[in-house]
């Protein structure tokens, strides 16, 4: 015989398959055995029909196609034998699933079968229509299920239990036939049943609200019965595990007593005794115990309030940490952060053993406690937990640096009681993880340390001594010669000095060495080199003395390869060597940097107007599209397509080149500047004055490097970069602005749509909400859309914290109103609207898209809805 005839027996075709050394002999063996399957389809083999269909199964799971075969699978099933059935049946699960159309053959034969006098064939149908229902097929054979659930056998109920949670998942409708069948199940004394029936509720209650009151009216009490004889049950040998009785029921008991507890306080208080027995009479030492007091706590937090049941299931929790099981622990801070939203006065009780979990060598438990150690602090606790953080970062990994450094700027940014506490605890965090601080968090620290005047000394003070330490910290490095630059005076005097602090003795020499250690120090980059440049030209002024030594350092660098300390070098060598009249003034002390403005950049902008009244919480009120850092344009996909590039948009240019942005300052001051010229813009940006006195001077300085236009940080400037020291000014004679930067865009043209009447659209349409847009436009203002969104509940719940934000591209000016209310009637028996404008600076050129994303609570919980609208009516 050939050993690759379709007489193989399916151990020596394993066999076969196994003894391949090499892939492909491997699919030589699968090959050969495949063609002698298909030559015996094709000669309608019915005597090894099954055993052909072992082989295909096992191909199957090896990851060969074998579609070929699934014909086989339909002829075995209607044939009459068990042997065969359970043959196709198998088969049927295995190498179909339920969007293959063969599938619809195979409906009559699982029909019959459901109706067998066998129950061995019963059980076979039940399993595969478990496995592979389709939609089509629970509604044609929903009938013979529900009657099966009332089958003499009980291993026949707990099937066709298991299989009907699949067809009320397939279709939510069915639910209500299953209804009373279900509440029947739950008076089952086999556990087999009980465990599927409790199930079957538990999907039910999920998917109908009419399955869930009637199990909350007419089971809440037997099921708590049910729970209170398992926990009192006396030894069983079938059902124990680990000394405890049947523990997955335990489980399934307790969810669904959460699923009949949420909402309503008359279940919760029928439930609280049972919950609290379960809680305290559970052994914890063994993992099935674990398991269901994990579920016990999750259903206290989960059902009406009981303060007592609630603190009793976060002290579980508090055990729980001290387990030395890693995943009993993860799972117990994950609970934990829920947890505090309900009770945190009862989780902060275990702050110290939060804090130990921060410290814990399992990466994932470390990275989850840091999470809830940041959501404990509040102006209470600041101190203590900050300390304890700053400890542990000096000692922590170098990988979990990054994390831990970024949760304690935070924090110390959102809770700090006072500046100088700030201070000092930045610069302890500059000091032991400088190099993994963003750049965000110093830009912060220089602007809050700007804003502290009587600090000044103080500062610059400690960022000396921390300085002589950890020089190696790039952020520390950088803050440091900033405000050595600013208030090296105050270093060299001692100025300022406060009474829990030490005078030092720092020369003006003392001084300028550590911005040279600085610049010619091997790991310093471009940034800090050239804010030690910047530093450097200071000093040359505040320290008259060293003007000369100075000078040669920055000479240095006339040669450098690097364009950026390139120029810097030659402008400042000659503001050093030519201009000792202006160079004061060039270099004077940066103005106070608002904090509010700084915040305001660092967050960004994707051109939505934020309407006055809003803050800087993350809670925005309804109707205010929210302030979004940059990659939140990634995020909505708002694609580069749309955005200008920077040589066509005279505000790109300038922020490009002088860290400045015009657009910024003329929408936020809500006036339309008048046109200046190149000068006065560089003037006022580096505050000396009138531009009648140093134009010459100004113009001297730039000669040597005239064309290099290269980017410069706000923080690196010779003065402050607010968009406020712009300000209107017209100069006869003079260059404007437009031919400074020669990138301003003319007006794009004008075209009227006045008196044009526009659709409406229904432009987002999901199953829960509608949102339809009426548009109209403002006289003589064709690029202006005036958009009032209209927004329908097709639900039947009411959604409360409504919140509609929107997007647009940087050629859209978008303003949102606030919103006619925040909670939207069910069923459509109301409706919130809320008025947009959008002003199209590309007109005629460009159609309008927009980026949407609508929030809202259903039931209490959080709902996120997004999507892109393109189908504006064309001319808006």
């Amino acid at each position: 015989m050939n050993p690759f005839s379709s007489g193989t027996r399916l151990r020596d075709m394993i066999r076969a398959i196994r003894a391949c050394k090499t892939a492909a002999e491997e699919r030589a063996v699968v090959r050969k055995e495949c063609a002698a399957i298909r030559a015996a389809i094709n000669e309608n083999d019915q005597d090894y029909r099954h055993r052909n269909l072992a082989k295909l199964m096992f191909i199957h799971m090896l990851g060969y196609p074998t579609h070929f075969g699934q014909m086989e699978c339909l002829k075995l099933i209607a044939s009459s034998g068990f042997p065969e059935k359970r043959i196709g049946y198998l088969g049927l699960m295995l190498l179909l699933d339920e969007r293959q159309e063969v599938l619809m053959l195979v409906t009559n034969s699982l029909k019959q079968d459901l109706n067998h006098s066998n129950q061995y064939i019963v059980g076979l149908a039940l399993c595969a229509l478990g496995n592979i229902c389709s939609a089509e097929m629970a509604r044609d054979l929903a009938p013979e299920v529900e009657r099966l659930l009332q089958f003499r056998d009980p291993n026949i109920r707990k099937k066709a239990a298991l299989c009907s949670i699949r067809i009320i998942k397939k279709v939510p409708e069915l639910a209500e036939n299953f209804i009373n069948p279900a509440a029947a199940l739950l008076k089952e004394k086999h556990h087999g049943v009980l465990i599927t029936g409790v199930q079957l509720c538990t999907d039910l209650c999920k998917v109908s609200e009419d399955a869930l009151e009637y199990f909350r009216k007419k089971c809440t009490e037997g099921l708590v019965k049910t729970l209170k004889d398992v926990v009192n049950s006396p030894y069983a040998p079938e059902y124990d595990i680990a000394g405890i009785t049947d523990p997955f029921l335990h489980i399934r008991l307790l969810k669904l007593l959460r699923e009949l507890g949420q909402g309503d306080a008359d279940a919760s208080e029928c439930m609280n005794d049972i919950l609290a027995q379960v809680a305290t009479k559970t052994e914890s030492n063994k993992n099935a115990g674990n398991a269901i007091l994990y579920e016990c706590v999750e259903t206290i937090m989960s059902i009406e309030d009981n303060g007592g049941l609630r603190v009793l299931a976060i002290n579980i929790l508090g055990r729980f940490l001290s387990n030395r099981d890693n995943n009993i622990r993860y799972v117990a801070l994950n609970m934990l952060m829920k947890a505090i939203t309900v009770d945190a006065q009862a989780v902060q009780r275990h702050r110290a053993t939060i804090l130990e979990c921060v410290k814990d060598s399992d990466a994932s438990i470390r990275k989850r406690a840091l999470e809830l150690v940041y959501v404990l602090v509040n102006e209470g606790n600041v101190k203590p937990l900050t300390k304890e953080l700053i400890d542990y970062l000096e000692v922590s990994d170098e990988e979990f640096k990054g994390d831990l450094t970024a949760k304690i700027c935070s924090i110390v940014a959102k809770f700090s009681p006072e500046k100088i506490w700030y201070i000092d605890q930045m610069l302890k965090v500059l000091s032991e993880a400088g190099n993994f601080v963003k750049d965000e968090v110093w830009h912060a620290v220089i602007v809050v340390i700007s804003n502290a005047s009587d600090l000044h000394g103080y500062t610059v003070r400690a960022l000396y001594r921390a300085l002589q330490l950890s020089a190696e910290q790039e952020s520390l490095v950088r803050v440091a010669i900033w405000c050595i630059g600013e208030y090296g005076d105050l270093l060299v005097n001692n100025i300022g000095m406060l009474d829990v602090e030490d005078p030092i003795t720092v020369t003006e020499s003392d001084a300028v060495d550590v911005i040279e250690i600085a610049i010619k120090h091997h790991t310093s980059d471009l940034t800090t080199k050239a804010m030690a440049m910047v530093a450097l030209l200071k000093l040359s002024s505040r320290f008259p003395s060293c003007s000369e030594r100075i000078k040669n350092i920055v000479v240095q660098y006339k040669g450098s390869l690097v364009l950026e300390l390139q120029q810097r070098s030659i402008e400042m060598n000659s503001i050093i060597a030519k201009h000792q009249n202006i160079r004061s003034t060039l270099v004077e002390r940066m103005p106070v940097l608002d904090e509010a403005t700084f915040i305001g950049k660092r967050a960004g902008s994707i051109q939505a107007t934020v309407s006055p009244s809003a803050g800087a919480s993350i809670n925005l009120p309804n109707g205010v599209a929210k302030p979004t850092a940059a990659p939140l344009v990634d995020l909505l996909d708002l694609g580069s397509d749309d955005v200008p590039a920077p040589s066509s948009s005279g505000g790109d240019l300038l922020h490009d080149l002088l860290g400045v942005d015009l657009s910024t300052a003329s929408t936020q001051s809500g006036v339309n500047h008048a046109p200046k010229n190149g000068t006065d813009v560089l003037l006022d940006l580096l505050s000396i004055g009138s531009p009648t006195q140093s134009s010459q001077s100004v113009s001297d300085m730039l000669s040597s490097s005239q064309d290099n236009k290269t980017p410069v940080s706000p923080l690196e400037g010779l003065s402050s970069p607010s968009s406020n020291s712009i300000q209107p000014t017209s100069s006869a004679g003079a260059a404007p602005a437009i031919d400074l930067l020669d990138g301003f865009s003319s007006n794009p043209p004008k075209q009227e749509n006045n008196g044009t009447a526009y659709p409406s659209v229904v432009a987002f349409e999901s199953s829960n909400l509608k949102m339809v847009f009426n548009f109209s436009k403002l006289p003589g203002n064709p690029q202006t859309t005036v958009i009032e969104a209209t927004f329908t509940n097709l639900s039947t719940n009411i959604y409360s914290d409504f919140i509609f934000q929107a997007a647009v591209p940087k050629f859209l000016q978008l303003h949102l109103d606030p919103a006619s209310g925040n909670t939207l009637p069910a069923s459509g028996n109301g409706s919130i609207t809320q008025t947009l404008r959008v002003t199209n600076s590309q007109h005629g050129k460009k159609s309008l898209v927009m980026r949407i994303r609508i929030a809202y609570k259903m039931n209490n919980k959080d709902v996120l809805e997004e999507g892109q609208i393109s189908n504006f009516p064309r001319g808006l």
